[in-house]
C-alpha cells in the first residue's frame, strides 16, 4: 500500500501526496515516507533540500491571512512558479481536525495543478503550528514545488517558533486594532523579515505604518521592508511578492529537531548498553522507562546528563 503510494507520488499523482501528507500529518510511517519519495532504490533519505522558497504569513485573528495569500499566488503563478499552501488552523475540540478551514477563504483553483492547499489542524499551544510541519515541508519540497506557504493560526508569541523553519517570514498588521503594544510584547517586530500594513484600504494605515517605523528605528534600527498592501484593492500585493523573492534565504533548520532526537536516541542506547554490562541500576532502571515509554527521550536524556555529570562531579 505505502509502496504504491510513494511510486505514484515519483509519478508526480497529486492524490498521492494528498494521501501521504494526511499519513505525516498524523505521524504515521514518516521516516518510511521520507526515505522512499526520492529515487526508487536510494535506500537513504533522498529529499530535495533548500529548493522550494519557504514563507510564513502570521499576524492576529482577523487580519487577512488566508486572503492575502490567495491574493499572493497570482504574482507567483504569473511567474510560472509551482505554490503549495500549509494553512494551519485551529483543532476542533471534538473532531481534531482543522476547525475554520482556511483554505475556502482562498480561491480555489481545480484546473491548476501548479496550485496546491491543504489545511492542517494545529493543536492548542503547539506555537500556532501543526504537528510535524517539518516533514510536510520536506514532502511538498520532494514533490518539487517552487514555493511553500505557510499560514500560522496567529496567536502572538508562538508564531516567532515558524521563523526556525522558513526562509522568510511575513508578519501582518492592519490599522486600528489596538494591538500596538502587542506588537512589541509578542517580539514579533523583531523576527518578522518583511512587515505588511493589510487592509491598507482602511483609515489609519499610514499611522500604522509610522508607529512601526518608529519602533523598528528605536530598536535594532533594522532594514526590515514594511509595506502597506490591500487585498480587497489588489494594491501592493506584486510589490509584496518582489521584496518576498528579493530576500536572501536563510538556512532553514528543517531537520534539526528529527537529527537531534535520533542523536539523544542512539547515544542513549549506546550508553544504557554500557550501564547494563556494568550493572549500574539506576541507569537500567531509566533505561526500562523509557523503552516501556513512561517517559520521553527529552525526559530520559535530561536524566542521563545529570547522571552523567555526577559521574564527572565523583
Amino acid at each position: 500500500m505505502l509502496e504504491t503510494l510513494l511510486e505514484r507520488f515519483r509519478r508526480h499523482d497529486r492524490l498521492a501526496l494528498a494521501r501521504l501528507l494526511s499519513l505525516v500529518a498524523r505521524g504515521e510511517q514518516v521516516e518510511e515516507i521520507l526515505a522512499g519519495v526520492g529515487e526508487p532504490g536510494s535506500g537513504a533519505v533522498s529529499v530535495p533540500r533548500g529548493l522550494a522558497r519557504v514563507v510564513a504569513v502570521t499576524g492576529s485573528g482577523g487580519v487577512g491571512k488566508s486572503t492575502l495569500i490567495g491574493k499572493l499566488i497570482e504574482p507567483i503563478r504569473a511567474q510560472k512558479q509551482s505554490v503549495a499552501v500549509l494553512a494551519c488552523d485551529p483543532q476542533s475540540p471534538l473532531s481534531g481536525g482543522a476547525l475554520l478551514g482556511d483554505r475556502f477563504r482562498m480561491p480555489a483553483r481545480p484546473d491548476d495543478d501548479g496550485v496546491f492547499i491543504r489545511s492542517l489542524a494545529a493543536a492548542g499551544g503547539y506555537g500556532a503550528l501543526a504537528e510535524h510541519l517539518v516533514d510536510l515541508i520536506r514532502l511538498l519540497e520532494a514533490f518539487g514545488f517552487d514555493v511553500i506557504l505557510i499560514e500560522t493560526v496567529g496567536a502572538g508569541q508562538g508564531d516567532t517558533v515558524v521563523r526556525e523553519l522558513v526562509d522568510v517570514l511575513v508578519l501582518l498588521l492592519q490599522p486600528e486594532t489596538g494591538d500596538d503594544l502587542q506588537w512589541e510584547k509578542a517580539g514579533l517586530l523583531e523576527v518578522a523579515d518583511v512587515i505588511v500594513i493589510h487592509k491598507a484600504d482602511l483609515p489609519g494605515a499610514e499611522r500604522v505604518e509610522a508607529q512601526v517605523r518608529a519602533i523598528l528605528a528605536l530598536g535594532t534600527g533594522s532594514d526590515v521592508p514594511v509595506l502597506r498592501v490591500s487585498s480587497r484593492t489588489g494594491d501592493g500585493i506584486p510589490e509584496l511578492w518582489q521584496t518576498i523573492a528579493a530576500r536572501p534565504l536563510r538556512r532553514r533548520r528543517q531537520q534539526s529537531g528529527r537529527d537531534l532526537l535520533r542523536l539523544a536516541q542512539q547515544t542513549l542506547a549506546a550508553r544504557f548498553a554500557a550501564a547494563e554490562a556494568a550493572g549500574q541500576s539506576d541507569l537500567r532502571q531509566l533505561l526500562a522507562a523509557w523503552q516501556q515509554g513512561e517517559i520521553s527521550s527529552a525526559q530520559a536524556v535530561s536524566a542521563l546528563v545529570r547522571f552523567l555529570a555526577n559521574e564527572l562531579e565523583t
